[in-house]
């Protein structure tokens, strides 16, 4: 008779794994990979300076509680630094909320085409993953609202949206936090926040400054370019941050993370020339990339989301394959419900180029990108 071993608690192999987008490709061939809203400029010079100066102490311990990063981001921000909470990479600091505040057979909403960790960190606390419809591929305040019940215990809402790039104006946000029950915990990923330059967007700062219920999570993998390192933050109300801090890793965050985090908020030169880069490429791939016969989502963040016509010869996963044979990498998205698109990170202008070109001829579109 067959040994059996140990079995996972209930509803854990429901859970569908993460799949990363492709970032390599058969041989050895140097590939364009836009499929993981990486910056396309890498860290800051002064953050790897500090990394590598900080291979000079991997003997010792990390600053359990990050105190030096936390401070720098105080000061960046004008936050209280007993406030803040890091982590490895905002993953870790969404999945220590659900471990946090849900529990078997409690609620948590998130939109139809929103972040597929949240459901993942809901489903691994035994809690049951309840999906609002999205209205113009952007959260609807007034379908999470129509959602809630006695059982809700958190609202997801990633802001800018991953895959869309689509936000919630700070009215539709307050509006959304006004709407629900005090004990319901209200967390607003704002992975891409750095790259928004609209005049009614907030990141959740002042929300998380005026209530109770309120956390923003941020992390350094995007605009900082820190990936790699897994490094992120939440700003909570101080009951939260108190919850989060009881539960997480003694030294969750490496020494040499904290100290190239520190380094690259302290070099926001840096980041500007990327919003600048990433505002510039946005506005000009959209329009161009529109004009061979793509749809293109509206986007706040560092990507675009494609969308390509099943019915006229030229899907999605044949754009994909088009483009593996041009040494070009971007997401495909099926798990996000978007079987017919592809989304692309805005890359470096020969990278965007690049793209350009490969997809005009794909839609056997006249002209050249490059004119």
């Amino acid at each position: 008779m067959a040994k059996r071993g140990p079995i996972p608690r209930q509803g854990i192999l429901d859970i569908a794994p993460y799949v990363p987008g492709t970032s390599a490709l058969p041989g050895a061939r140097q590939a364009i990979k836009l499929s993981s809203n990486e910056t396309p400029f890498g860290p800051s010079p002064r953050a790897v300076e500090a990394y590598l100066a900080a291979a000079a102490t991997l003997s010792r311990y990390p600053d359990g509680s990050a105190r030096p990063l936390r401070e720098a981001l105080a000061k960046l921000y004008g936050l209280d630094p007993a406030r803040i909470v890091c982590g490895a990479g905002s993953d870790e600091l969404l999945n220590l909320l659900a471990q946090a505040y849900l529990g078997p057979g409690e609620e948590a909403i998130y939109t139809e085409h929103g972040f597929l960790v949240y459901r993942i960190a809901i489903l691994a606390r035994g809690a049951v993953p309840v999906v609002a419809p999205e209205k113009d591929l952007t959260a609807d305040v007034d379908a999470i609202l129509a959602r809630v019940t006695p059982l809700t215990r958190i609202v997801f809402i990633a802001n800018p949206n991953n895959p869309t790039g689509t936000y919630l104006s700070f009215d539709e946000v307050k509006r959304l936090r006004a709407g629900l029950p005090d004990d319901v915990l209200l967390v607003l990923d704002a992975a891409y926040a750095e790259y928004v330059r609209r005049n009614d967007y907030e990141a959740g700062i002042e929300l998380v400054a005026t209530t109770h219920n309120t956390v923003m999570t941020r992390t350094f993998s995007k605009i900082y370019g820190l990936a790699s390192l897994r490094l992120g933050w939440a700003y909570c109300p101080a009951p939260v941050a108190d919850a989060l801090n009881r539960i997480r890793g003694p030294f969750n965050v490496s020494g040499p993370a904290i100290a190239a985090g520190i380094a690259a908020l302290e070099d926001q030169a840096h980041v500007q020339r990327q919003t600048e880069h990433n505002e510039l490429w946005r506005a000009r791939m959209a329009e161009a990339l529109s004009g061979i016969g793509l749809g293109v989502t509206p986007s706040a963040a560092n990507f675009l989301l494609l969308h390509f016509n099943k019915g006229n010869g030229k899907p999605a996963p044949e754009a994909d394959k088009f483009l593996h044979g041009r040494g070009i990498i971007l997401r495909r998205v099926e798990e996000y419900g978007f079987p017919h698109a592809l989304r692309m990170t805005i890359g470096t202008e020969d990278d965007n180029r690049a793209v350009l070109d490969a997809l005009m001829v794909f839609m056997g579109a006249n002209g050249s990108a490059r004119s």
